[in-house]
């Protein structure tokens, strides 16, 4: 006599995709190549896909190895093999590759995307408004929040609406700087120098210098307009640079926050802030965590990270940046929805010491992604 046993209930399957559109490709892929290393494969199924630089989406092959970044190998999404269809109808989920002369291929359902995609078409909005449309659940921030969190103007607009502390900026569109470039940088003098100018819609400090003289400006400018149009002019601003990662609360838990970090710009790198160099490719900055900071002042980073999360409407994680100034006052420079993610990144260092670790940090961002419904929420 036999008897049926029940068939054992079907992992969560995960697309995790990577490289994208932006200048931060190279970025995406070492992130996914992170992820991709500490998933558990007894919890979850993965499908890897990549997205070239032309936007071509691309069944990948999953070898970490090969999406690692060092300072001799930058790692690429190349548009060849398998392309990948994503449906948008919200009935069905389930991906199909295409090939030339060949017939249509299912690759099944998928539960959940995990987005690593930094920068635009990807980290903006962009993606995550696919995903609203076709009904698929995802890891991080919905497409507002993604939105505002990629722009450092409205970003800071929605800050300052908080009653969250920001430094003084200006904001060059593309329109002002084509109808008068001489009146947009005499509106950087309202500034102290040193100032940043950075492009508006950019991370990883692509494109981002620092101005010490009003002679370099229109250089640094131009610098930053070849990855935005749209350019933020930041004063700079003296103390220390203090990090804290929020993931997202429970039901209507709070957002919760790691420890504080703090990133110190070494010498060693001859780099004068940290920019993507010291961020990615040699010994340029070290993280402390936690920070040696009063205690008053860690838990004021921690509030006002948390309150920036809730401000701008986050979801999933987010990290956010401030400065601990000389006069004892905190004030807040960014929020990252889709922070740096390899196990070498500030964000999951900061949970790392705070005794979440990195397979754990994964497991949770998927779990909540898994129980958020889409849509209006």
């Amino acid at each position: 006599m036999t008897t049926d046993q029940p068939e054992a209930p079907r992992k969560p399957r995960v697309a995790i995709v990577f490289g994208g559109r932006s200048s931060e490709h190279a970025v995406s892929c070492a992130t996914a190549a992170g992820v991709m290393r500490a998933i558990d494969r007894d919890a979850y199924d993965i499908v890897p896909i990549g997205i070239s630089r032309d936007g071509h989406w691309v069944l990948a092959d999953g070898d970490p190895e090969h999406l690692e970044l060092a300072a001799d190998r930058t790692p690429e999404v190349l548009p060849e093999g398998a392309g990948v269809v994503v449906p948008l109808a919200t009935t069905d989920r389930t991906l199909v590759t295409l090939e030339a002369s060949e017939v249509p291929k299912s690759l099944g359902e998928v539960d959940v995307v995990f987005p690593l995609l930094h920068g635009p078409f990807g980290e903006d909005g962009t993606i995550q408004g696919m995903f609203e449309m076709a009904d698929i659940r995802y890891v991080g921030s919905g497409v507002f929040a993604s939105a505002a969190g990629m722009d450092k103007h409205h970003m800071k607009v929605l800050f300052a609406g908080a009653g969250l502390p920001v430094g003084p900026y200006v904001v060059i569109t593309d329109a002002q700087w084509r109808r008068d470039k001489a009146a947009a940088m005499d509106a950087v003098a309202a500034l102290t120098y040193p100032v940043f100018v950075k492009p508006a819609r950019a991370g990883s400090s692509m494109g981002i210098s620092k101005v010490s003289t009003p002679e370099a400006l229109e250089g640094a400018i131009e610098a930053a307009r070849t990855h935005d149009l749209k350019v933020v002019v930041e004063q700079g601003i003296v103390g220390r640079e203090i990090e804290c990662a929020v993931l997202q609360g429970r039901g209507t838990d709070a957002p919760r926050v790691s420890h504080v970090g703090e990133i110190e710009v070494t010498t060693e790198g001859g780099h004068e802030f940290y920019d993507f160099e010291a961020k990615y490719l040699d010994d340029g900055a070290v993280l402390s965590c936690p920070a040696s900071v009063p205690d008053a002042i860690a838990a004021e980073v921690q509030r006002l990270a948390g309150e920036a999360f809730e401000a701008l409407g986050c979801e999933g994680l987010a990290r956010v940046d401030c400065f601990y100034t000389e006069s004892g006052d905190v004030v807040i420079n960014e929020i990252n929805t889709m922070p740096g993610f390899t196990p070498h990144s500030m964000y999951p260092q900061m949970w790392q010491a705070t005794g979440l670790g990195y397979p754990e940090l994964i497991d949770e961002l998927l779990q909540l992604a898994l129980t958020r419904p889409v849509g209006l929420r």
